[in-house]
């Protein structure tokens, strides 16, 4: 029999300000990467930008913050907003709740299955 496993997406969430962000994968396989990630603060280092060889989708679940554009345009994000990056499209996250931790459902997959 197979047996369900049940978690919860804010179960566990630090209390404090971490270090570094933290990425829990919560399935992956050759195709796909889904992940929670938790933001207590971090921004992307300045002139540091993702560059990543997939497409990402990214919902904030909890919190605010802002995913600035190589080209410039910045993204505002508030709790239940998504948004697609394309790959290659850098980016870095500008801004993120200073009283609340962020907490994010990425998706990473490639367009093509070459």
């Amino acid at each position: 029999m197979n047996e369900a496993i049940v978690k919860n997406i804010f179960s566990a969430l630090p209390t404090t300000p971490q270090k570094d962000e933290l990425f829990e994968t919560i399935l992956e396989n050759e195709h796909i990467k889904l992940e929670r990630i938790i933001t207590t603060g971090q921004i992307t280092p300045q002139g540091q930008w993702y560059d990543q060889a997939q497409d990402e989708w990214v919902m904030l679940l909890q919190g605010e913050a802002s995913i600035l554009f190589e080209e410039g345009e910045e993204v505002h994000l508030k709790s239940g907003d998504y948004i697609l990056i394309k790959a290659h499209q850098k980016h870095q996250v500008s801004k993120v709740s200073s009283q609340e931790v962020c907490v994010w459902l990425a998706v990473s997959f490639y367009t093509s299955l070459e």
